[in-house]
């Protein structure tokens, strides 16, 4: 059950969403894309009600692939999805009227101002009175002030605000945000949550991915956890950590680790000089790894137990193989604009 369950039809701040009913929408069945023999998505299942649903997933897991499916972009291989009841096989049409999609490169212009950023989305779609609803979206993301200037002086988190203006000119019922936060400092990654989470009140359905499993976990209702095609689980993120029933052990130490035993420790990984084990209990089962890597001649620096996190719970499940894929300039450069 989603963490916040919130009524339809809501109105916040001048924004209503037209969604008076609680199906779901977003009904994912036997989604299937093939490139030659990559599988980059395998069967998926799944489905989404007026919440924020969140993805993770390393990358080439396929979280970006099945945005782009379901927002008639990438045709898929097999199987189909519903978005607002309608199918991206016979409706694409109506699934694009009914959505919006804020890619994880920027989509602004930054020649024009802010404000005509967002009228040019407006007269695309269509909309009647473009110039109110302009002003409306601006106020609701709080560009009000700096709507004439140009989008070229705008820093990275309002230019994401933007992006957001743009793609909610139109009330959309649902939207798609590929790594929302990406490349933006702490404080414009929590003013871009509270801008989605406002949306999710006002009865929007919000589908994100994201790098972030501390936004995952502070923000969805629910989070699926995907790897190389398959999704391994889907549930809220509270339950998912309830998945790992040991506490999380990190030792700092001096030297080369090269593995220990100790009886109801695991280990999990090694990052620089710092170890990550599970423990049954792990109060307990510090005294006895540090004997452990001290018969190997190892210096413990500092050592600390916690309760399990999503960072966990994803290292639980997904397969730990290093990334082996080319350097994307076209994100690097996103990101690097935004700084």
């Amino acid at each position: 059950m989603a963490r916040n369950q919130i009524g339809t039809g809501v109105t916040v701040t001048g924004l209503e969403i037209d969604n008076k009913n609680d199906t779901n929408q977003i009904v994912i069945r036997n989604l299937t894309k093939n490139f030659g023999e990559l599988c980059a998505v395998n069967q998926m299942n799944l489905s989404v009600g007026n919440e924020i649903f969140g993805i993770l997933g390393p990358n080439g897991s396929g979280k970006t692939t099945t945005v782009l499916m379901l927002t008639t972009l990438l045709d898929p291989t097999s199987g189909t999805a519903e978005i607002c009841g309608y199918d991206i096989h016979k409706d694409p049409r109506k699934v694009r009227e009914s959505i919006s999609y804020v890619p994880q490169d920027l989509a602004v212009d930054v020649r024009l101002t802010g404000r005509e950023n967002v009228r040019m989305f407006a007269e695309l779609y269509g909309v009647k009175n473009s110039r109110e609803k302009t002003d409306e979206v601006l106020k609701i993301l709080e560009l009000s002030d700096r709507a004439d200037e140009f989008a070229k002086v705008y820093s990275g988190g309002m230019r994401r605000r933007l992006e957001l203006a743009q793609a909610l000119v139109h009330n959309p019922k649902v939207l798609f945000l590929d790594e929302p936060t990406v490349g933006l400092d702490v404080a414009a990654r929590q003013k871009i949550w509270e801008h989605i989470q406002t949306l999710r009140n006002a009865g929007m359905s919000i589908f994100v991915t994201t790098h972030y499993m501390d936004e995952a976990d502070r923000y969805c209702d629910r989070v699926a956890i995907m790897d190389k095609g398959v999704i391994k689980a889907v549930d809220t993120p509270d339950t998912l950590k309830g998945m790992i029933s040991h506490d999380v052990v990190t030792i700092t130490i001096s030297g080369t680790f090269s593995g220990i035993s100790v009886p109801g420790v695991r280990f999990v990984k090694n990052e620089d000089d710092e170890l990550i084990f599970f423990a049954e209990r792990g109060d307990s089962a510090l005294p006895l790894i540090k004997d452990a890597l001290a018969e190997q001649g190892l210096r413990v620096i500092a050592m600390s137990v916690r309760r399990p996190s999503l960072d966990d719970v994803f290292l639980h499940l997904v397969e730990n193989s290093e990334d082996t894929s080319p350097l994307n300039f076209r994100a690097f450069r996103s990101i690097i604009r935004r700084n």
